[in-house]
């Protein structure tokens, strides 16, 4: 009975050990709860072990190269690892893809004009752009290349412009070099030169040697030529001229490419009509003439310059009136007729001319009112009417506070009074000046006028002493007596 009773003991002991467990257990599925969330430390590692195995298989491709980062993180730090390849990717292909370096002949040309290799010669940064490559393979050839202040000593040899006969664009500015020869093929490449006060000697024979120009621009420099047509006759394919402050000489050319879009030949010595042919020009939209010595009127059917914006005919010796089909041109900002012989009436369709800004009629012959008004006059960014002994502002439309330089006009349409000077009228301080030299010929006027007071005072004191004197002596005399 010994070992039956032994072992009923353990059972019972056994049982009273699991009981709180088991009543735990039930309570728990009665209630609704997981059983890992129970308080036993038997049963709380067994839910723990389950998921850490399954954890690493499915962070395993982003969390290999960072093994203690918690599972929750590793979604979110699976960009990491591809974003550097994504970056990195250009960074081969750059060297892989740059283009061929320059042609060897025209580098050894570029260290003769003493131009920087110290970096890629097609790969400058600087806002100059003195070179400029295309991409061609093998070797890359420079296309523009601009000179800019040239020591004294500057030259260039013949080797070194042959080398360059890849040229496109080739510009000299403030290079006082002795004329170069041109390659034939260097000068039949080119479409754009550019020469300010550079070159010695420059002729219009040398210039006229670029056939395909479609720039030409040449200023502050003298030109040898008698006269602008032996230097465009062949740029077939010219768009845009600008030959200014050459001295060029003679007349303007009949002929012009029919796409030229800009023409500036001013501060020479041309003389002559404009032709009539310049009107036909229908996409040019500049046409600036000024300081030359041109004579006659303005071609009645400039109104076919349908794209013109700015036009300056300043500084000649132009006369007739202003053309009425003018009014055609709807794009017209800058008109400046200035210091001319134009006569006639200011036309009154400047005033619907919407786009005008500038406009310039001062030194000229016109007469009778301006057709402008307050607000027409202050829309406008520049307004000189100066310099017309006959042209007149009428006072009920044109406030009198517009230093205009001419004078009110009278009922008639005349000038009331002498024109005030254009130089004189809108400067504050040259009145200031006026004024201040007006006192000094009054101050000088009138110590002329104290001069002689003074000397006509001292003679009549003189005089009356004199005849008192006579008096005293008279009446002296006979008392005596």
């Amino acid at each position: 009975m010994e070992p039956n009773s032994a072992s009923s003991l353990l059972f019972l002991f056994l049982i009273s050990l699991s009981t709180p467990v088991l009543s735990d257990h039930i309570s728990g599925n009665i209630s609704g709860k997981p059983h890992l969330s129970a308080p036993s430390p038997a049963l709380a590692p067994l839910p723990a072990t389950h998921p850490l195995p399954k954890t690493p298989p499915s962070s395993s491709p982003s969390s290999s190269p960072l093994p203690k980062t918690p599972p929750p993180s590793s979604p979110s730090s699976s960009p990491l690892p591809k974003t550097p390849p994504s970056s990195s990717s250009p960074l081969p292909k750059t060297p892989s893809s740059s283009s061929s370096p320059l042609d060897p002949k025209q580098l050894i040309a570029l260290e003769s004009l003493d131009i920087p290799l110290s970096k890629d010669p097609c790969s400058q940064t600087s806002p100059q752009n003195l070179t400029l490559c295309n991409g061609e393979k093998p070797f890359r050839h420079l296309i523009s290349l601009k000179l800019i202040n040239c020591s004294d000593d500057f030259q260039i040899s013949q080797t070194a412009i042959k080398a360059l006969s890849t040229l496109q664009s080739l510009s000299f500015m403030n290079c006082p070099i002795d004329l170069i020869k041109l390659p034939p093929d260097l000068a039949s490449n080119l479409r754009s030169f550019v020469c300010v006060n550079s070159m010695k000697k420059l002729t219009g024979v040398w210039l006229s040697k670029m056939g395909n120009l479609t720039e030409l621009t040449v200023k502050d420099v003298t030109v040898n030529a008698s006269g602008a047509s032996i230097i465009l006759a062949k740029m077939k394919e010219i768009k845009v001229v600008s030959i200014s402050g050459t001295n060029l000489t003679g007349i303007l050319p009949r002929k012009w490419h029919p796409n030229v879009t800009e023409i500036d030949l001013s501060g020479n010595r041309i003389k002559g009509p404009i032709p009539a042919s310049m009107v036909h020009l229908g996409d040019l939209k500049l046409l600036n003439l000024s300081s030359n010595r041109l004579s006659g009127s303005i071609p009645i059917s400039i109104g076919d310059m349908i794209m013109l914006r700015n036009l300056s005919l300043a500084l000649n010796s132009l006369s007739g009136p202003i053309p009425e089909s003018m009014a055609e041109i709807p794009s017209l900002v800058h008109l400046d007729l200035s210091n001319n012989q134009f006569n006639g009436s200011v036309p009154h369709f400047l005033t619907e001319m919407k786009s005008l800004k500038y406009l310039n009629l001062e030194n000229n012959n016109f007469q009778g009112p301006i057709p402008f008004n307050s607000s027409f006059i202050k829309k406008l960014v520049v307004f000189k009417v100066g310099g017309n002994s006959n042209l007149c502002y009428n006072h009920s439309i044109v406030s009198s506070k517009l230093k205009l330089g001419i004078a009110q006009c009278d009922s008639s349409g005349l000038p009331i009074t002498p024109p005030e000077s254009a130089s004189e009228a809108p400067s504050s301080s040259q009145n200031d000046d006026t004024s201040d030299d007006d006192s000094d010929v009054t101050d000088h006027t009138t110590h002329h006028h104290h001069g002689p007071n003074t000397i006509v005072l001292v003679v009549v004191i003189g005089l009356c002493s004199i005849i008192f004197l006579i008096i005293f002596c008279v009446l002296l005399s006979k008392w005596c007596s």
